[in-house]
């Protein structure tokens, strides 16, 4: 990193002298100012996927500079595009559950709920510029653009140095760095290393792809420009500009305009899938520009929208959103196969769980459906091998130039999915510059089993593994609590809800027989209300086509009836079964306000059928009910079963899988505490705790308003102790992960954590508590030369 010494004072005299005046003389040619930096990590491209892997490698020891060629970071989640983050969750829509990524960009998503539940886009760029800035080693070179690639001496396949210029302060850096991630959309930098790419669709026989588009189709997603309107009391009058499309009837769905759309939830207006989306962006840009001031002249001065009369035109974008220009090959390129059939890989890394949304290349100007998008039954994993370069060995892929098809890329390309994708990254490097080693080295087993441990411990999901921590201290503890939580009942504290569509209640059940259930009901006359237990495939799978009983419940009139049902079924293994209550006009179930850690309410939003043509596979959406409405069912269960035993806190999930995988305090524990005591005194440096705030809530950063701030199942007061000695008191937090460096290391064979408050109407619940005698958690250490 470059350094500067202090001012002398005839140096600050001269400066004095400079602002009053600067004379400079004719020369024969001038260069820009030059400052040279070093590195151990460059990454290019300030999207959410490199800002969450640049975040991550600066907290894992490593030195890292970020450039980024726009003003703010974020890339198509920033001011500039006003695009929503999401990823696997995918609106909560599909049958993914406790699906939002995990690590620095559930922080992100976390925090900006907590500071914007609005969904006002210059917040959530607030919020990215404070968690980059935080990071003392980190450096962000904003308005800063890549413009040239060194590769080493006698070697074509390792990147030395990069340049770049920034227009703002005229200055042209030459960075190097040991390690080098692509994460700039376009793949600029892989680009000028001679990295292999593609750029359109596969056919359908090179990977036995069904869903692979035609012609007619189209083989790119195009761009799309926003804009947003705004009520100001008073009529506004619109002249549009020459440049604004005056025919609307080229728009096949400019019928589906209206005044209470902007934003992105216009995703549709799309266009650029014919052309070369990486060199005739700008060509892209006018014609987006023309229909977006051609609708809203539509909307203002067509006669057909009276309700248009006050409004203005608040924002249009200045840059597109881009959805795809080119992919990169890596080690192993995914494909639609991994994600319908949600392959295992031992080199799982992070996961999605988007549908393959592929849209039509003409866009807005196409006569087919705005997307197409076909789901798998859950969320599939990701391999690292997808984020290696083939051809560069020191450069790392992420965002969306990572190795995939063009199929499986409509699935990757999300940027909740990507962000995750580059955090595990990121840890790679810090493990690749500890070690000495490339990025192609981790996949031997032990290191990419370290690499997955420690994506583990840093917060990152990675469906069907689970942290095997041989320095977690906790796992030679005995755990205890004051109480924990038996799931007898739900009470009827809430409405009664009508069944008008299918609606169903995820519960945890044990292995052996299923509870008998109770449910309240309202019933307007006599019926036959079917009542299902479901499950699907296997215990962590969430899609419930396995129907284990059902049962035929005749009913009378009259309201609040209980009613008790025996599934007379046995469950062979512990895990998650769906109780189904299909439509029926004249009843109306009870539900309660009460919620519960790794209970949710679910209706039947759809079908998806199979499509033997596309690959498609046929199931039902049981999909989650958004709070304020998304209530649990009010009901009971004989005998209650435990959904929160103490335990939970040692087995290495920080979410809902199988099972809650939390301690979970019994509601009416009026002071619930986790106690965790060893039989002989450990060396305690470091302690982190791991809170549930509901991994299945689509935090969905702009335009979309959240019903809370704070999510409802954090613990939000609480204190930690060793012995009686009070080690941190907090107050109102709200993240998914809280950690406590202490000062000094405290001998102890006692710790406990008490809860003072929730957030919101749940029983107090923490998923993990991890002890470490080590009070450094980063990955790469630095000696007194600032070497590893």
């Amino acid at each position: 990193m470059r350094s500067t010494s202090e001012s002398s004072p005839s140096a600050l005299d001269a400066s004095t002298d400079r602002e009053r005046l600067l004379v400079a003389p004719a020369v024969d040619r001038r260069t820009f100012r030059s400052l040279r930096y070093d590195a151990d990590l460059v990454i290019v491209g300030g999207g959410l996927a490199g800002t969450c892997a640049a975040i991550t490698a600066a907290r894992a020891g490593v030195h890292v500079i970020l450039v980024h060629d726009r003003p703010v970071l974020g890339g198509n989640s920033s001011s500039e595009v006003r695009l929503w983050v999401l990823g696997a969750t995918a609106h909560m829509s599909n049958n993914n559950r406790w699906a939002r990524e995990g690590g620095v960009v559930d922080e992100i998503l976390v925090e900006n709920t907590y500071r914007n539940p609005d969904g006002n886009p210059l917040i959530f760029d607030t919020v990215l510029l404070e968690k980059a800035t935080a990071e003392p080693n980190l450096t962000v070179l904003l308005n800063t653009a890549l413009v040239d690639v060194e590769m080493a001496d006698g070697s074509g396949s390792r990147i030395e140095r990069v340049s770049a210029f920034c227009s703002q302060n005229s200055t042209r850096y030459d960075i190097g760095g040991s390690l080098f991630l692509d994460s700039s959309g376009d793949g600029a930098l892989a680009f000028l290393a001679g990295a292999a790419f593609r750029m359109g669709a596969e056919s359908s026989s090179e990977f036995g792809e069904k869903f692979a588009p035609s012609d007619d189709y189209g083989h790119l997603l195009g761009h799309s420009i926003y804009f947003y309107s705004k009520d100001v009391g008073h009529p506004v009058r619109f002249t549009p500009p020459a440049f604004a499309l005056s025919d609307l009837d080229s728009i096949p769905r400019a019928r589906n305009f209206n005044t209470s759309e902007d934003g992105c939830r216009l995703w549709w207006i799309e266009w650029g899938g014919r052309l070369d989306t990486v060199h005739e962006t700008e060509t892209i840009k006018w014609r987006l520009w023309q229909v977006v001031y051609g609708v809203w002249n539509h909307l203002k001065n067509s006669g057909e929208f009276p309700d248009a009369e006050n409004l203005t035109l608040e924002w249009v974008g200045t840059i597109p959103g881009k959805r795809e220009s080119r992919r990169f090959e890596g080690l192993y390129m995914l494909r639609q196969d991994d994600v319908f059939g949600q392959t295992q890989h031992p080199d799982a890394v992070a996961y999605g769980g988007w549908s393959i949304d592929l849209h039509p290349a003409d866009g807005v100007f196409s006569e087919k459906p705005g997307c197409n998008q076909l789901h798998s039954r859950g969320t599939y994993q990701i391999p690292y091998r997808c984020l290696v370069s083939r051809d560069v060995d020191n450069l790392f892929l992420a965002g969306r130039v990572m190795s995939a098809s063009h199929v499986a890329f409509g699935s990757t390309r999300v940027m909740g999915t990507s962000a995750h994708c580059a955090q595990a990254v990121a840890v790679a490097a810090a493990l690749c510059l500890r070690d000495g080693r490339l990025p192609g080295d981790l996949l031997e087993p032990g290191a990419m089993a370290e690499l997955q441990r420690e994506l583990l411990r840093r917060g990152q999901h990675i469906p069907q593994h689970a942290l095997r921590d041989g320095d977690d201290l906790v796992g030679r503890a005995r755990v205890s609590a004051s109480s924990a939580l038996a799931l007898g009942s739900l009470p009827d504290n809430g409405s009664a809800v009508p069944l008008a569509e299918d609606r169903g209640q995820l519960l945890p059940l044990p292995a052996g027989p299923v509870p008998q259930l109770g449910l309240r009901l309202d019933v307007s006359e006599p019926t036959v209300l079917r009542v299902e237990l479901r499950q699907g495939r296997r215990p962590d799978d969430y899609t419930p086509d396995q129907v284990l009983s059902g049962k035929e419940i005749r009913l009378d009139a009259g309201d609040d009836q209980l009613v008790k049902i025996d599934f007379d079924a046995d469950l062979a293994e512990a895990g998650y079964a769906t109780i189904c209550l299909l439509a029926n006009d004249q009843v109306a179930v009870r539900v309660s306000d009460q919620l519960v850690t790794g209970l949710v309410p679910l209706r039947h939003r759809r079908d998806q059928p199979e499509d033997p043509g596309t690959g498609c596979p046929g199931f039902e959406f049981w999909s989650p009910i958004r709070r304020p409405d998304g209530r649990n069912l009010a009901l009971t269960l004989d005998p209650p079963v435990r959904v929160g035993d103490p335990s939970a806190v040692s087995n290495g999930v920080d979410r809902p899988t199988d099972a809650t995988n939390a301690w979970i305090a019994e509601f009416d524990d009026p002071r619930p505490s986790l106690t965790l005591r060893w039989d002989d005194p450990i060396d305690l440096g470091r302690i982190e705790l791991a809170f549930d705030t509901d991994f299945d809530h689509a935090m969905e950063s702009v335009l979309y308003g959240q019903p809370e701030d704070a999510m409802p199942h954090c613990v939000r007061d609480f204190r930690v102790l060793s012995g009686e000695r009070v080690l941190a008191e907090v107050h109102d937090h709200h993240q998914s992960r809280w950690a406590l460096t202490l000062d000094e290391v405290v001998s102890t064979d006692e710790l406990t954590i008490e809860v003072d408050a929730v957030n919101g109407a749940a029983p107090a619940a923490i998923f993990s508590v991890r002890c470490y005698s080590d009070q450094d958690a980063r990955i790469l250490r630095r000696g007194g030369d600032g070497r590893p």
